[in-house]
């Protein structure tokens, strides 16, 4: 019987020809990624350890992102511990508010991601770099003290869930939508603690950044990690952007999956996920009448410049509604120039929407952006839990960089193929 890519890569990281689900393995992490959320306790953990040193510094990559720009002194504070620790780590790789971004976006844009390698991160979007054929993974602020002190970190393999997906996307329709449909087919905990391996002729036709989506909310439907088999595209992505090596790993032909799920996404329309479950999902057609109050574009699930290209396309020359607002928010400094260099942010503000300066912000109701009791946005954000973007009595609903532009305009829930069969 063949091995998974992900059992492949674990056992080349602990040493051993094979691995199998459910044993218990130590692995040598290639990337420690910090945000400044979550290392800060990993911080503390060390020093009341007595651990002052990382074990590997040329590992880890640190980015401020969660609260920058700073909101207020609790977050300057935050954001200042980790600036202190990073120089006297003697850690290169650290993005300062200038050359930031989103992490799950920064990590591969700047050529740390690799196939074949393992990374963690205090966040549970890093299963977002498995598109690139890589073992990723979110943990917490322990294990993460943990793998920066010995540069390795226990794990149980992971099963694996096979999902075949068939066909191509129409108008409209991204792999947002494809992501969504998975999640509202398999719940929120249908994949808990496996990873979730996507395969088939609609990931062959997605681009790098498309796959990227899909990998990022893995964790949504409880998945450990979320990964692709890398190819040509993986490939010339990875190389345009690092000279380091790396090695490619594949599932076997007869790798064993402890389910396969196969989807034709040929007749699929856009989705929108409904409070308070990234599974609670309907096709937009039976959304209803459902106004909005703000349309927040971004993200490390859809801040990139292929879903600010897409939005752009549907706003160009058109209005946000008079009682809605609308924020864009590139995920990383360089996207931000591109959008800039391309004109898509002159689109944007043309259209009467506001952009920001690249930040997690209001996705983890962190600031600006933030709803009040009783508002409802729509979302391009990866999560819709009570409370996930502000107040409590606040709704968000989540859908596709298009669906977002498209209910800016319109001022509730609309359907993004309605303006796109308008352009001549």
């Amino acid at each position: 019987m063949g091995s998974t890519i992900t059992e492949k890569i674990l056992a080349a990281h602990c040493g051993r020809d094979s691995v199998k689900p459910g044993e218990l393995i130590n692995a040598e992490i290639d990337v420690i990624m910090c945000h400044d959320v979550t290392t800060t306790p990993a911080i503390d953990m060390l020093a009341e350890k007595g651990l002052s040193k990382v074990a590997y510094p040329e590992r880890v990559v640190v980015m401020p992102d969660h609260f920058v720009p700073n909101k207020d002194i609790k977050s300057a504070e935050m954001v200042a511990k980790i600036r202190r620790w990073a120089k006297d780590q003697d850690i290169g790789k650290f993005y300062e508010l200038g050359r930031h971004g989103v992490c799950h976006a920064l990590l591969p844009e700047q050529g740390h991601v690799r196939p074949g390698t393992t990374i963690i991160c205090g966040d549970s979007h890093t299963s977002t770099h498995g598109a690139l054929g890589a073992f990723s993974t979110g943990v917490g602020s322990t294990d993460l003290a943990a793998t920066l002190a010995t540069g390795e970190l226990w794990f149980k393999v992971p099963e694996t869930i096979l999902f075949r997906l068939k066909g191509k996307l129409g108008k409209g329709v991204y792999s947002k939508d494809v992501i969504l449909e998975i999640i509202r087919r398999i719940g929120v905990d249908g994949a808990l603690y496996k990873t979730m391996e996507f395969t088939g002729e609609l990931i062959d036709d997605l681009s790098v950044e498309a796959r990227m989506t899909i990998c990022n909310m893995a964790i949504e439907a409880g998945g450990k990690s979320g990964i692709i088999n890398p190819d040509q595209k993986t490939i010339d992505y990875v190389k345009a952007r690092t000279n380091e090596s790396f090695e490619l790993f594949s599932s076997d032909p007869d790798a064993e999956y402890c389910q396969v799920i196969d989807i034709d996404i040929s007749d699929l329309e856009p989705i929108v996920a409904f409070p308070h479950l990234p599974s609670n999902c309907k096709p937009v057609s039976q959304a209803g009448n459902i106004l909005v109050d703000q349309a927040y574009l971004g993200s490390c699930t859809n801040g990139r410049i292929e879903d600010l290209r897409v939005a752009a396309e549907i706003m160009k020359d058109k209005k946000v509604a008079k009682n809605t607002r609308m924020i864009v928010v590139p995920a990383t400094t360089d996207i931000w120039k591109q959008a800039n260099k391309e004109g898509l942010l002159d689109i944007f503000m043309d259209a009467g929407a506001t952009v920001s300066a690249p930040t997690c912000g209001a996705c983890l109701g962190g600031h600006m952006g933030i709803l009040a009791a009783g508002e409802r946005c729509i979302s391009s954000t990866n999560r819709n839990f009570v409370g996930r973007m502000g107040s409590p009595k606040s709704e968000v609903y989540l859908g596709s960089p298009a669906t977002v532009a498209a209910s800016a305009i319109a001022g509730k829930i609309a359907d993004p193929r309605k303006y796109l069969q308008e352009k001549p």
